[in-house]
């Protein structure tokens, strides 16, 4: 098969609605990541999202919609909390879980009876929902358990030979995936945190943070949410995350461990780091925007070790931790 890369038009967007009717998959831009992309309701079409990633089964997708009368379509419940954070965050980077009505295939939803939507903010993307009519399942455009891709050449050496057709809207400017909640009897719980945080979604109710966020799911427990379960985002390089508050014992910690193909992620604000970096960010935001892109530079230049400094969790820097322990497999050093 063919790989087309289009850049985002008007024509690149009715081609890939075409594509989509006919049960193709798609992979298109948003606002966090790529995501490839499937007609929701089309078990066929599904399917071969999960063949052509190497994602578990098990693993929900996540239904991309354009509209509320899309989401009442497709949700059995919409509690009056959900109405005020979609009209607050949508189009946005917040995936909302709810009781699924039976026309949405249990395959889309990883055999739950639940269903997670959201609503990009991504204009094209927008629009390719509204031409195709349906809702797009569309989980992260990479090879499961690699970064995931936040640029369309990322998409293309995941998927080359693989989709027919992936649309090109440049850079995403948040760079980690969604915020995905689920509602509790007093407010809301954080199954994945995103660029939607804690302290956002606390201004309309109560928070609970999963404990899934940052330590492992118990051996055989069923993830309600995509990223919960398996590790992920994690380039062929050992990633190690070094947790620590001093500036100079990280510095030390790296010269230390240095190496020809060891590589870090600083802050920037480090001095005097004598092994060899990629670009990382000092703040939360430059980090969820640089993350995926330096954990795949580091595949291309043959990176065996990356050290990276541990964000900060307030804010999208929690995120930022949540990703970084799965790419590490929880391998953390605290000094």
């Amino acid at each position: 098969m063919e790989t087309q890369v289009l850049k985002t038009n008007e024509n690149s967007i009715e081609k890939a609605a075409e594509l989509l009717k006919k049960g193709e998959i798609v992979g298109i831009p948003t606002e966090t990541v790529y995501g490839l992309a499937a007609n929701a309701l089309d078990t066929a079409a599904v399917r071969k999202i999960f063949a052509a990633k190497g994602r578990p089964q098990d693993n929900p997708l996540i239904l991309h919609i354009s509209s509320l009368k899309m989401l009442d379509e497709i949700a059995a419940e919409i509690p009056d909390l959900a109405l005020t954070l979609a009209h607050k965050f949508w189009p946005g980077s917040l995936t909302m879980i709810f009781p699924k009505k039976s026309l949405v295939p249990t395959e889309t939803t990883g055999g739950l009876e639940t269903a997670a939507v959201r609503m990009p903010n991504n204009e094209w993307t927008l629009k390719l929902i509204e031409k195709c009519g349906f809702p797009l399942a569309a989980p992260s455009a990479n090879t499961s358990g690699l970064p995931s891709p936040t640029e369309a050449e990322h998409v293309f050496r995941d998927m080359n030979g693989k989709i027919p057709l992936i649309l090109d809207g440049g850079s995403c400017s948040c760079g980690v995936e969604s915020t995905v909640i689920c509602f509790t009897e007093k407010g809301m719980k954080i199954l994945r945190p995103g660029a939607v945080t804690v302290e956002m979604l606390r201004e309309f109710g109560d928070v609970e943070i999963d404990k899934s966020v940052l330590s492992k799911l118990d051996s055989g427990e069923k993830p309600l949410s995509p990223g919960m379960k398996y590790k992920h985002y994690s380039p062929k390089a050992e990633v190690i995350i070094i947790q620590t508050e001093d500036c100079s014992a990280f510095t030390n910690y790296v010269n230390k461990h240095k190496g020809n193909k060891v590589y870090v992620l600083a802050y920037g604000t480090e001095k005097g780091i004598e092994a060899k970096q990629l670009p990382y960010g000092k703040t939360a935001e430059e980090q969820a925007a640089t993350l995926f892109a330096s954990l795949r530079k580091a595949d291309e230049i043959g990176a065996e070790r990356v050290y990276v400094r541990s964000p900060h969790t307030d804010g999208i820097g929690l995120a930022v931790y949540n990703r970084l322990l799965r790419s590490a497999g929880f391998n953390v050093i605290k000094l």
